[in-house]
C-alpha cells in the first residue's frame, strides 16, 4: 500500500514510514533554509542595531552641542530651552526609526516653543508677566511674523533632505527581515514533500541507506520545491540596488552627520536674527497679543554675543567615521548576495545531500 515509494522488490517501508518521512522532510527543509539564511539575517539584524547606535550616537551629540549652546551664549532661557531641544531630536529619533510625523512638523513645533522663550527672556527681559494665555499668543505668533526668518525654513529643508535617506535605510531594513523570515516558513505543497520523500528516503525502502540523491535530480527536485521563493530573484536584485542608492545617498548630498551637527548653528543664527529684529517684533507682539507687565530695561542688540563654534569634535568624528564604514561594510556584504534567492536550490544540493565523489547515485528510481 506504499504511495510514493513504490517499488518491484520486496521493501521494509510501510504506509505509516511514508508519513514519518513527509514530516521529516518538510522539517529538515525548513531548518536548511533557516541555516542558509542565517547568516544574511544575522548581517542584517547586525546593521540594523550598528545603524541604529550610530544615529543615537549622533543624535546624542547633536543635541548636548544644541544645549551647550543656551548654557554658554543664552543663559537666561538656557533651563526652560532645555524641554524643546529634548523633544525635537526626540522627534527626529522617532522619524528615523520610521515613526508617523515629519522633520518640518518637529522644527516648527521646537521654533514655536522656542520664541516666547526669546521674546521674553532676550527681547524682552523685564517681562514679568507670562501668563499661559500670553505664552500661547506668542506660540501662535510666531506662525505669522516670522521672527526666526529664514533660518527656521533652512533647517527644515536641510534635515529633510538627510534624514530622509536615513529614514528609507531604517525602514528597508526591517522590510528585509521580513522577507527573510517569509522565505523561512514557506509551506511545502504535497508534490514537493512526496518529490523529497522519493529523493531522500526511497532508498531506505530498499536497504540502500548511504546511497544519496545525483546533483542533477537534486537540482530538478529543489527547483521545483522552491519556484515560489526563486521568483524573488528579480526583486531581491532591486531591493539591494535600492539599498546601494539609499546608502550612497546617505554619504552624499544627504549627509545625515552634517545636518545634525549643523543644527546648533541653525539655531543660533535664527535666536540672532530674532534679537536684531527685536523692536520690529515687539512692536508688532504689542499689537496683537498685547503689553505683558515687566521691569525697566531691555537687552539692546549691542549686548548680542555671538557664540562662537564649540570644539567638542572628537564624539562625532567617531560617530561619523562609525557610521560610514557600517554603510561600506554592509553594502559591500549586501552586494554578495544579489544572487540569494536565485541561487537557493543549488545551494540546498551542495554539501552532505548529494553524492559528489561517487560512481553511483540515486535518481528517483533505481541507483545509476
Amino acid at each position: 500500500d506504499l504511495q510514493i515509494c513504490q517499488h518491484r522488490a520486496p521493501t521494509c517501508c510501510t504506509r505509516k514510514m511514508e508519513e514519518s518521512y513527509q514530516a521529516a522532510v518538510r522539517r529538515e527543509r525548513t531548518q536548511s533554509i533557516q541555516a542558509l539564511n542565517f547568516e544574511l539575517k544575522y548581517m542584517i539584524v547586525g546593521h540594523i542595531t550598528a545603524f541604529q547606535e550610530a544615529f543615537e550616537s549622533l543624535l546624542r551629540f547633536a543635541e548636548n552641542r544644541t544645549s551647550s549652546l543656551f548654557e554658554t551664549a543664552y543663559r537666561p532661557m538656557a533651563k526652560e530651552a532645555a524641554e524643546p531641544v529634548k523633544e525635537l531630536f526626540t522627534d527626529i529619533s522617532l522619524y528615523i526609526l520610521g515613526a508617523e510625523t515629519t522633520v518640518e512638523s518637529a522644527v516648527l513645533r521646537f521654533f514655536d516653543s522656542l520664541f516666547p522663550l526669546v521674546y521674553s527672556r532676550l527681547i524682552n527681559p523685564g517681562i514679568t508677566d507670562l501668563s499661559e494665555d500670553y505664552t500661547e499668543c506668542l506660540r501662535l505668533t510666531r506662525q505669522d511674523i516670522n521672527p526666526f526668518g529664514h533660518y527656521s525654513k533652512n533647517m527644515v529643508t536641510e534635515l529633510s533632505k538627510s534624514l530622509w535617506a536615513s529614514r528609507m535605510l531604517s525602514q528597508a531594513l526591517s522590510l528585509g527581515i521580513e522577507v527573510i523570515n517569509t522565505t523561512e516558513h514557506a509551506a511545502l505543497t504535497k508534490e514537493c514533500s512526496r518529490a523529497l520523500v522519493k529523493m531522500q528516503y526511497c532508498p531506505h525502502c530498499q536497504g540502500l541507506t548511504l546511497i544519496r540523491p545525483c546533483v542533477g535530480y537534486c537540482l530538478n527536485v529543489m527547483r521545483g520545491c522552491l519556484a515560489s521563493v526563486s521568483e524573488l530573484d528579480a526583486q531581491w536584485r532591486e531591493y539591494i540596488s535600492t539599498l546601494e542608492y539609499l546608502t550612497n545617498e546617505m554619504a552624499a548630498s544627504h549627509d545625515l552627520e552634517i545636518a545634525l551637527s549643523g543644527i546648533w548653528n541653525s539655531i543660533n543664527e535664527a535666536i540672532l536674527h530674532a534679537q536684531l529684529n527685536g523692536p520690529q517684533l515687539s512692536a508688532t507682539v504689542d499689537k496683537v497679543c498685547g503689553q505683558p507687565r515687566q521691569h525697566e530695561g531691555n537687552l539692546s542688540a549691542a549686548n548680542i554675543v555671538p557664540v562662537k563654534e564649540a570644539t567638542e569634535t572628537q564624539t562625532f568624528v567617531m560617530a561619523h567615521a562609525s557610521l560610514n564604514n557600517k554603510r561600506r561594510e554592509f553594502i559591500s556584504y549586501m552586494k554578495r548576495s544579489r544572487t540569494f534567492y536565485a541561487s537557493i536550490a543549488e545551494r540546498l544540493c551542495d554539501g552532505d545531500l548529494v553524492m559528489r565523489d561517487s560512481s553511483t547515485c540515486w535518481n528517483g528510481e533505481d541507483v545509476v
